[in-house]
């Protein structure tokens, strides 16, 4: 089943940018899509679409919490910012890279 969040973090483009030169360029197993926006009030919201939660966690496990991690120095900050799940009722359509 297709498992589907927002995530609003208190980051800037530059940890940002940080995060993901250290997740590398070997696509996630499982992620459908992640968008990566500005919100107007400051800091970063995440859109995620996994084809399961299964998939998700085994990434945040393996690849993407390791990644934050270096990312802070080791330093990363307690607790993960709070994630609002979305009720999919359908996903579709293509990715055109930006």
């Amino acid at each position: 089943m297709v498992h589907a969040y927002i995530q609003d973090v208190p980051i800037d483009d530059q940890m940002y940018a940080r995060i993901m030169d250290r997740l590398g360029a070997e696509p996630l197993d499982g992620l459908l899509l992640h968008l990566c926006v500005r919100r107007p009030e400051g800091g970063l919201r995440y859109i995620d679409v996994w084809a399961t939660k299964e998939h998700c966690t085994r990434a945040f496990e393996e690849r993407i919490h390791p990644a934050v991690d270096a990312a802070f120095g080791g330093n990363r900050p307690e607790g993960e910012p709070e994630v609002h799940r979305l009720d999919v009722i359908d996903v579709q359509g293509s990715l055109i890279p930006v």
